[in-house]
């Protein structure tokens, strides 16, 4: 039986069956009658089973058709109702997932999570303080006041060496007068 080139029909009364080609198989009833006996079984109780056998395949036959003929009529309904697929599968998604929502493994990992979370942010914020405070102590160093004294030093240096160099570049009768271009680094 070739099930991958099969195509896969589920709303055939079939479905989890066998193939049609399987169920057309004719039964040897001879063939059968020919194998031997269980033992313990008398010919008359092995033609009793086998008469008992034959009724029940009948029923299940009949059980199929009426199955099949509930499985159309089911379909009309919803056709008529308006109801598709999509709609019942929607339902099935939501009922699934509130299924999961109330189960207790969802419940434990959801409250897990919310703790290692809270425990991530304390952590944190921890070290954001941390970082802060040595921020805040290299400021107030020695070592960085000697730096930030002499970047201002520098600054006004070159800021004042612009602004006297400048004074001297206007031209007396006022043409072309443009503001100086800062470039300073700092």
């Amino acid at each position: 039986m070739e099930s991958a080139n099969q195509d896969i029909n589920l709303n055939s009364p079939n479905k989890g069956l066998l193939s049609d080609a399987m169920t057309d198989v004719p039964v040897d009833n001879a063939a059968a009658a020919r194998t031997c006996a269980p033992e313990g079984l008398t010919l008359a109780e092995e033609e009793e089973l086998r008469s008992e056998l034959a009724k029940v395949e009948e029923e299940i036959g009949t059980l199929r058709q009426v199955l099949a003929a509930k499985e159309r009529h089911c379909g009309e309904l919803k056709r008529k109702l308006g109801l598709t697929p999509l709609d019942g599968l929607k339902q099935n998604l939501s009922k699934s997932w509130h299924d999961v929502q109330v189960s207790n493994a969802y419940k434990k990992t959801q409250e897990t999570l919310s703790q290692a979370g809270q425990k991530t942010s304390a952590a944190l914020s921890n070290v954001g303080s941390v970082i802060s405070r040595k921020l805040g102590d290299m400021r107030n160093s020695a070592t960085f006041k000697s730096f930030e004294d002499r970047v201002g030093t520098i600054k006004s240096r070159v800021v004042g060496s612009r602004e006297n160099s400048t004074d001297g570049l206007h031209s007396p009768s006022g043409a072309g007068d443009k503001a100086p271009q800062d470039n300073a680094p700092f």
